[in-house]
């Protein structure tokens, strides 16, 4: 299940005695001028792209979302990512709460707003990779450092796709080690997960993890983030790791196995269990509010109200503006 990204918002009507809640952390950002200026007929964008040798790249992206605006910023308006995408890829851009037509690969036309429905986008960006018969070989849940994105766009460019998972292909390369694994009190050394009903949050990392460290140091040890994850058993896994561990079903499998038929290819990944099952996962960059709200779903079990996570974070939100509180998206 992906996690909502919502940054636009209409602010309700707080109590007379309350002062009124706001959104703040909205980045306004311009779509960089090498994007392909399509007519959204797919179908025809996939066959330009066949015959240059090149991949489709479906940007799906939010107003004022400052995740898209970071990745922008980052990857695709200077640098070597961006040289390589603009040679590799023809990059779209859809605006999930957008009007504009699109016809979709197999004829069938859908407003932005109503096909980012049918691919169930509930994170920006939402990076989309095709192959030459419109199939979708990679997805990319949220925002990507430089040299995570680059890793995802060799793999499609390579057409490693046919070979292996992005994990695999990344574990491959073979790189100098970017991140040290940290310490932190607060994980337990869990290794037999059979029966366990309480609130868990599993995070997988790896030595390639290249936003491992802005995750503990904003994330983890934020003020806001503390109390909530206090209601959570959290286990962090080396999801190279081969060493023996038991699953939720009492499969004898190793952390490396898990992670791949649990598809976290994103590091670090968090899947957050409750009543011993999947309720949610973070598989892209989250800044503080979100993950705290993330947390909160899982232990106060609103996913028996709410079936995704976009639901009751558009609940949540409206609650914390009628009580005052300052929504910060940006930190």
């Amino acid at each position: 299940m992906a996690i909502a990204v919502a940054v636009a918002g209409m602010t309700p009507v707080a109590e007379a005695d309350t002062p009124p809640g706001r959104l703040t952390g909205g980045q306004i950002y311009d779509l960089p001028g090498w994007f392909k200026k399509s007519f959204l007929v797919l179908g025809e964008d996939m066959q330009e792209a066949k015959a240059q040798g090149r991949h489709v790249l479906l940007f799906l992206h939010l107003a004022e979302c400052p995740y898209c605006a970071r990745q922008l910023d980052e990857n695709f308006r200077s640098g070597d990512t961006k040289i390589f995408a603009e040679k590799h890829f023809d990059v779209i851009a859809i605006d999930i709460r957008g009007g504009s037509t699109v016809e979709w690969f197999d004829g069938k036309s859908y407003t932005e707003k109503a096909l980012a429905a049918k691919l169930k986008v509930m994170a920006t960006p939402t990076l989309l990779f095709f192959d030459h018969g419109g199939k979708t070989v990679l997805r990319l849940n949220g925002y990507r450092q430089p040299r995570s994105l680059r890793q995802a766009l060799d793999y499609v460019h390579q057409k490693q796709y046919h070979l292996q998972s992005l994990a695999s292909f990344v574990e491959k390369q073979k790189q100098n080690p970017v991140y040290g694994f940290r310490q932190d009190p607060r994980f337990s050394n869990m290794s037999n997960f059979k029966g366990y009903s309480q609130p868990l949050a599993v995070i997988f990392e790896d030595q390639d993890c290249v936003d491992c460290d802005e995750f503990h140091t904003k994330v983890l040890d934020h003020a806001d983030v503390q109390p909530e994850l206090a209601k959570f058993k959290v286990v962090r896994l080396d999801a190279y790791s081969t060493s023996p561990i038991v699953d939720f079903d009492g499969r004898k499998t190793s952390p490396r196995e898990w992670a791949q038929r649990l598809n976290v290819i994103y590091r670090p990944g968090v899947v957050f269990f409750n009543e011993g099952k999947e309720r949610v996962r973070m598989d892209g960059m989250q800044y503080h509010f979100h993950f705290k709200e993330l947390l909160r779903y899982v232990s106060g079990k609103h996913y028996r109200r709410h079936a995704s996570f976009s639901s009751y974070n558009a609940e949540r939100r409206e609650e914390l503006l009628q009580q005052g509180v300052v929504i910060d998206y940006s930190q």
